[in-house]
C-alpha cells in the first residue's frame, strides 16, 4: 500500500490543490473555495435501491465519498442518515477500506444529536481509505422505540409515512418486520405501545404467511380501513439479534466480548481509554447476563493483530443497545477483552456496581427478592459473589422497587458459598410480599489502606480477580503521573468511611510491582473505585494516603467547613451544638489540617436528623485530636432539630504569591506536604477566570493579569487543575505534584484588598 505522505504528493499533482497529512488522514486546504453551507445533499450509490449503497456529499455539484471521524460509523449513526434519506430503519453499517480518495468527513455526535448531514461536514475535503456502505429498511420503520428494534410500526406510501392499526398487524406480520430490520424474534405486540401522532388512517390489513423477506412481500386485504381508533396505532418490540456474545468461558455470560461482521465472529474493544467496569458492567446488562464479576484484557503472546470492532461507551451510556454502538472493523489490536458477569443475581439502582436492590433471574425474567427471605449470610455469599467486600447495609426498599416481589423463595445459605445460586432455598415459592419489602443490599468497596497505624492510614490497594494490589489513580487528561489532590484524597477517605483526608503522598519502591490503574476521570465523577478499575500495569509507584478516622466536616464548600460528625463504632453522628464550642472547633481544625475555626454555628450545613446520644467535648485546646480531648460522663439523650453543629475553619496558610510588591503580587506558591514550592497549570489554559479565583482565595480581589514564566532551573513544582479549582474547590485541594518538572510557573497581579493594582518584579520564583 502507498505511504499517506507519498499519496499526498500524487493528490497534490492530480488536484491542484496543497495536501496535508495529519495522522491517517490527509487534509485538503484549497484557497476558501469550499463552505458548508454549500454541501445540500446525501445519496446511497451502488445498491440495488436508492436506500443502500456507499454514502456520497454532494458539494458545489459534485458527489464525493462521505466518511465519519471519531470512529463511529455504527448503527445509531447510520439510523441518523436512513432517517435524512427518508429510507425507514438501518438495517447494516459496514466500513470498508479502499484506495485513497478525496472525501466529506462527517462529525457523528453531529449527525446523531438530529442536526441536518449538512451541517455537521467538517468544512474542507480530506482524503481517506473508507467507504462507508448502509442498507435502509426503505417502506418500514419502528418510531420512537427505545432501540432500533422496537416502536411503533409505520409503513411508507408515495411520500407519507402512516402508522398502521392494531387490527390490521398480527403476529405472523411481526415476525416478517422484525426480520426485514435484522432484529430477533417479536417479543411484545400492543397497540399504543410507543405512542402515536395521530389515529392511523387508510391503512390496510397485512396478511403475511411468516416466511416473507419484507413486510411489502406479503399480500393486504383488498380494501383500504379508512378509520382506526386512538390509541391502536400498533407498536412492536422485537428481540435484540443474536450477534453480540461472550465466547469461550464457561457459561453465554462469560469469555470474550465478540460481534457478528459480515457473517464473521470477531473481538470488540471500547474505543479510546474506554475500559473500567463501569463500561463491562453495561455490557453485562446489554446481554441480560447480570452484574459484572470481572474484567481484563487478554494480549496474544505472538503481538500478531487482528481486526477488531470498536465499542463507544457514551453512545451505550445514552440507553442505547450494544450493537448499535459498534464501529465496525475499524481497527486492528494484539489484545481481547474478556468480561465474566453474574449471570443469575445483580444489584440494580444503587450508587456503585456494589449497592442496589437485589434481583435474581428466574427464566427469562428478573424479580427482587423479599426482605423476609435474605439475611446476612446470604448477603455474604452475594458480595462475595460479585467481587466486592462484606455486607455493610442490608435493609427493604433501600434502593426502591418496580413492585411487590412475587413468587420468591427464602434463601438458606451458610455463608461459605460461591454464589447465590448455590445456596439452599425453601421448598415453596412466597406468594405475596408487602410494597417496600423489596430488600436492598450495600456490600463495601473492596479496598483497604495498609501497613499503617489503624485502617486509615497506609497503602492504597484494591481486590479485583481474588487478588490484592496497589492502587493508581495519577492520570490526569494530560497522561501526565503525579501526586493525588486533597479532593480526590476526600474521596477515597469517604469510600474507606474513614473521615477526612489529612494526607496522601506518591512513594516508590525499589522493584516494580503489578498495581490496578483506575481511570481518574471516572472517580472525580463520582464513581467508586471498583467501578473505574481499567487495567493493570507495571509500577514502582504506590500511594500512602492517612485519613482522619474519627472525625469529619459534612456538607460544607470545601474540606475545610461543614457539619462536624463524629465516628461511634460504624456509624456516624452529628454534633449538638451544646456539646460544641471554640475549643473544641479549634482542636478540630488542627486535626484536619485547617486554619483557626472562623464560624461556628448550629444547622449552618444541615442534618439528616437531630442528634442522638453525644457528649459533650471538654477540650483545653492544644489536644492534638477530638478524641483526644475529655467528655461529659453521660450521653445527652435528645438535641432538638436545627442544632447539629456546624463549622468552619479558615484556609490554612499555605497559598501565597511571593516575591511582588505586596502579599497580592508574584509567583503563586502553595506548601504542601510541608514545603513550599512554585505552581504550573496542568493543562496550559491559565486564565483571568481561574486567576481571579486564587486571588479570592487569598482575599486579594480580582485578577490584573496572569502569566505562565518559564524557569530554567527545572526544579519540581506543584501543579494545578484549573477545571478543579473552577469547579468551587479551594487551591490546595487541586494541586499534586507530577512526576516530571515543569518548565513553568504562575506569576499573578490581583487588584488588591482595596481594589487598586499592585506592581510586581518578575524573576526566578521563590526558592523551595
Amino acid at each position: 500500500m502507498t505511504e499517506p505522505r507519498s499519496r499526498g504528493k500524487e493528490l497534490e499533482k492530480m488536484w491542484g490543490v496543497k495536501v496535508t497529512v495529519v495522522s491517517e488522514v490527509i487534509g485538503l486546504h484549497a484557497e476558501g473555495e469550499h463552505s458548508l453551507e454549500e454541501a445540500d445533499d446525501v445519496r446511497l450509490v451502488g445498491g440495488a435501491s436508492r436506500c443502500n449503497g456507499t454514502l456520497e456529499v454532494k458539494h458545489l455539484g459534485d458527489w464525493k465519498p462521505g466518511d465519519v471521524s471519531k470512529v463511529q460509523w455504527n448503527l445509531k449513526t447510520a439510523a441518523a442518515v436512513c432517517r435524512q434519506l427518508d429510507c425507514g430503519s438501518a438495517v447494516s453499517a459496514v466500513r470498508r477500506q479502499s484506495s485513497y480518495r478525496a472525501v466529506w468527513m462527517i462529525i457523528a455526535s453531529c449527525l446523531q444529536s438530529g442536526s441536518a448531514l449538512k451541517e455537521c461536514l467538517e468544512p474542507q475535503l480530506q482524503v481517506s481509505l473508507n467507504s462507508l456502505d448502509l442498507i435502509c429498511s426503505e417502506s418500514v420503520r419502528l418510531v420512537n422505540g427505545k432501540s432500533l428494534c422496537s416502536g411503533r410500526v409505520e409503513v411508507k406510501s408515495g411520500q407519507s409515512w402512516s402508522s398502521v392499526c392494531e387490527a390490521d398487524f398480527d403476529q405472523q406480520d411481526a415476525q416478517v418486520l422484525c426480520r426485514e430490520l435484522s432484529c430477533g424474534a417479536p417479543s411484545v405486540l400492543l397497540g399504543a405501545l410507543y405512542g402515536e401522532a395521530e389515529a392511523p388512517m387508510g391503512t390496510k390489513e397485512f396478511q403475511c404467511e411468516g416466511s416473507e423477506s419484507s413486510l411489502l412481500d406479503c399480500g393486504s386485504s383488498g380494501s383500504t380501513r379508512n378509520t382506526c381508533s386512538p390509541g391502536k396505532a400498533v407498536g412492536l418490540t422485537c428481540s435484540e439479534p443474536d450477534d453480540v456474545r461472550l465466547a469461550g468461558g464457561d457459561s453465554r455470560c462469560a469469555g470474550t466480548l465478540e460481534v457478528k461482521n459480515l457473517g464473521e465472529w470477531e473481538p470488540v474493544l471500547f474505543s479510546g481509554s474506554e475500559q473500567s467496569m463501569q463500561e463491562a458492567a453495561a455490557v453485562c446488562r446489554d446481554l441480560d447476563c447480570g452484574a459484572v464479576v470481572s474484567k481484563k484484557k487478554k494480549t496474544d503472546p505472538s503481538f500478531r493483530l487482528i481486526p477488531v470492532s470498536e465499542l463507544t461507551f457514551s453512545c451505550l451510556q445514552s440507553g442505547s443497545r450494544m450493537r448499535e454502538c459498534i464501529d465496525m472493523r475499524s481497527s486492528t489490536a494484539s489484545s481481547t477483552l474478556e468480561i465474566t458477569c453474574s449471570e443469575s443475581v445483580r444489584l440494580v439502582d444503587g450508587k456503585s456496581l456494589c449497592s442496589g436492590r437485589v434481583e435474581v433471574k428466574s427464566g427469562q425474567s428478573w424479580s427482587s427478592v423479599c426482605e423476609a427471605d435474605f439475611d446476612q449470610q446470604d448477603a455474604q455469599v452475594l458480595c462475595r459473589e460479585l467481587g466486592c467486600g462484606a455486607p455493610s447495609i442490608l435493609q427493604g426498599a433501600l434502593y426502591g422497587e418496580a413492585e411487590a416481589p412475587m413468587g420468591t423463595k427464602e434463601f438458606q445459605c451458610e455463608g461459605s458459598e460461591s454464589s447465590l445460586l448455590d445456596c439452599g432455598s425453601s421448598g415453596s415459592a412466597r406468594n405475596t410480599c408487602s410494597p417496600g419489602k423489596a430488600v436492598g443490599l450495600t456490600c463495601s468497596e473492596p479496598v483497604r489502606l495498609t501497613g499503617g497505624d489503624s485502617r486509615c492510614n497506609g497503602t492504597l490497594e484494591m481486590k479485583h480477580l481474588g487478588v490484592w494490589r496497589p492502587v493508581d489513580v495519577s492520570y490526569i487528561p494530560l497522561g501526565v503521573k503525579s501526586e493525588l489532590d486533597l479532593k480526590t484524597t476526600a474521596a477515597i477517605c469517604r469510600e474507606l468511611d474513614c473521615g477526612f483526608p489529612v494526607s496522601s503522598e506518591r512513594r516508590s519502591v525499589s522493584l516494580s510491582k503489578t498495581v490496578w490503574h483506575v481511570r481518574y476521570s471516572c472517580y472525580q465523577s463520582g464513581s467508586s473505585l471498583n467501578d473505574c478499575l481499567q487495567m493493570e500495569y507495571q509500577s514502582t509507584d504506590t500511594f500512602g494516603i492517612t485519613c482522619s478516622e474519627s472525625v469529619r466536616l459534612v456538607n460544607g464548600k470545601s474540606l475545610c467547613s461543614g457539619r462536624v460528625e463524629v465516628k461511634s463504632g460504624q456509624s456516624w453522628s452529628s454534633v449538638c451544638e451544646a456539646d460544641f464550642d471554640q475549643q473544641d472547633a479549634q482542636v478540630v481544625c488542627r486535626e484536619l489540617g485547617c486554619g483557626a475555626p472562623s464560624v461556628l454555628l448550629g444547622a449552618l450545613y444541615g442534618e439528616a436528623e437531630a442528634p442522638m446520644g453525644t457528649k459533650e467535648f471538654q477540650c483545653e485546646g492544644s489536644e492534638s485530636s477530638l478524641l483526644d480531648c475529655g467528655s461529659s460522663g453521660s450521653a445527652r439523650n435528645t438535641c432538638s432539630p436545627g442544632k447539629a453543629v456546624g463549622l468552619t475553619c479558615s484556609e490554612p496558610d499555605h497559598v501565597r504569591l511571593a516575591g511582588g510588591d505586596s502579599r497580592c503580587a508574584g509567583t503563586l506558591e502553595v506548601k504542601h506536604l510541608g514545603v513550599w514550592r512554585p505552581v504550573d497549570e496542568s493543562g496550559f489554559e491559565l486564565n483571568l477566570k481561574a486567576a481571579t479565583a486564587v486571588c479570592r482565595q487569598l482575599g486579594c480581589g480580582s485578577a490584573v493579569s496572569a502569566e505562565r514564566r518559564k524557569d530554567p532551573s527545572q526544579e519540581y513544582k506543584w501543579y494545578l487543575s484549573s477545571s478543579c479549582l473552577l469547579s468551587g474547590s479551594t487551591l490546595r485541594e487541586c494541586v499534586y505534584l507530577p512526576e516530571l518538572k515543569p518548565f513553568f510557573y504562575l506569576e499573578i497581579i490581583c487588584s488588591g484588598q482595596q481594589g487598586a493594582a499592585v506592581s510586581v518584579q518578575t524573576g526566578r520564583p521563590a526558592s523551595t
